[in-house]
């Protein structure tokens, strides 16, 4: 496994799903989780700081909350992908609103693509995700084994 170049890892059939809304964006991600309860309540839900309590009060489905995205609950959401406990997030992001703490949303969106977890960044795409046919069923997915490349890079420039 140490000389691998990628590491796979099994997302299971009941997914632990992040979701998060910037301001402008929140009640988008309410109602689309409504119109999904079906479907989401078979999984764990988690979000941040106001989306989460919103989505919870509203749908009366339990979402485990994390800090506000500029409170650091980007960084919360994406130590949790780390440590292998995300395996699918809703992002819906507010692409005409700064927002203070991009730099948090930026890294988020990087681990995610760096530990290959599908994320939607729109409710098309999030509408797509919901309904593959790996909602129901287990999802391999393939990590980079980042320390073989870095042992590779190293031993490179040691050269």
């Amino acid at each position: 496994m140490v000389e691998d170049n990628y590491i796979y890892f099994t997302i299971g059939k009941q997914k632990h799903i992040a979701l998060i809304a910037h301001d402008g964006k929140k009640q988008e991600l309410v109602a689309w989780v409504e119109r999904n309860a079906d479907i989401l309540k078979n999984h764990f839900l988690c979000g941040t700081g106001t989306t989460a309590r919103l989505i919870a009060e509203q749908t009366g489905l339990p979402v485990k909350g994390y800090s506000s995205g500029p409170l650091g609950g980007d960084q919360q959401i994406g130590s949790r992908i780390v440590e292998g406990n995300i395996d699918f997030v809703v992002f819906l992001w507010d692409p005409l609103e700064s927002q203070p703490h991009d730099p948090d949303v930026k890294a988020l969106l990087r681990i995610a693509v760096v530990y290959d977890i599908p994320i939607a960044n729109n409710l098309a795409t999030a509408d797509f995700l919901l309904n593959s046919v790996y909602m129901n069923d287990e999802y391999q997915r393939k990590v980079e084994n980042f320390n073989k490349t870095m042992k590779e890079r190293l031993e490179k420039f040691s050269r």
